[in-house]
């Protein structure tokens, strides 16, 4: 089943009187299931894309279709319910409520979409043991390492049984070996799951792991391979 099309996308930046082409045209397909990797230098396009795909902006021209929808074609309030129906989030930088316990952080999506409080209990403890991190569930981000603020942020993004979970950077802020957990830890959720995972990156240590890579350069898409 095709999750998300892009046709024809470009996307321009203006800053004053210069004007950049961040995507020149490109058009992508993802199937259900996919753990597919967007590589590229810095200004390759890679995280506009990521972008387009999460309804997090908008084209300057060509369609982006996610689970049938055309959000090309949707109001900013209708793109907010797309994405808090079909997408999860995992930033570079954890976002995670610094107030919050792991279990709070896990549980805000799925107190927005007003779940029962006994199922949340059972979904939020699901997700820790999903990422080993049970015995964390009263400790804050600041009570937290790296690597666990970013497993933390994982669950939160499989909370609401989302369709595609998109990842920028997910590594970027961690060592080796915290690194490689995250990425065994998203790959295994994929697999059990069915979870589509579409993540940007110039990391090998990620890249390594994905099913499908897609490298852009200058804003198109110059290499598609499938692992």
């Amino acid at each position: 089943m095709e999750v998300a099309k892009l046709t024809n996308i470009t996307r321009n930046f203006k800053v004053g009187e210069v004007e950049t082409r961040a995507l020149r045209g490109v058009d992508l397909s993802i199937q259900s299931g996919e753990f597919t990797a967007l590589v590229g230098p810095s200004g390759s396009g890679k995280t506009t894309l990521l972008q387009l795909i999460g309804c997090l902006d908008q084209p300057t021209s060509g369609t982006v279709v996610i689970n049938g929808q055309d959000a090309t074609r949707l109001s900013r309030n209708q793109r907010a319910d797309l994405r808090k129906a079909e997408l999860g989030f995992i930033f570079q930088f954890f976002a995670l409520i610094p107030t919050l316990t792991a279990y709070e952080n896990i549980e805000m999506p799925l107190l927005l979409h007003r779940q029962k409080e006994n199922e949340r209990k059972k979904r939020v403890m699901e997700l820790l043991k999903g990422v080993s991190l049970e015995d964390r569930a009263h400790h804050r981000p600041d009570q937290l390492s790296g690597g666990q603020q970013q497993r933390v942020a994982i669950a939160r993004a499989l909370a609401t049984n989302p369709l595609i979970v998109l990842a920028d950077e997910p590594t970027a802020n961690l060592d080796t070996e915290n690194g490689r957990q995250v990425m065994e830890i998203m790959k295994r959720l994929n697999e059990e799951t069915g979870v589509t995972f579409i993540f940007a990156t110039h990391d090998p240590r990620v890249i390594k792991y994905a099913a499908r890579v897609v490298t852009l350069e200058d804003g198109l898409i110059v290499k598609d391979l499938q692992g």
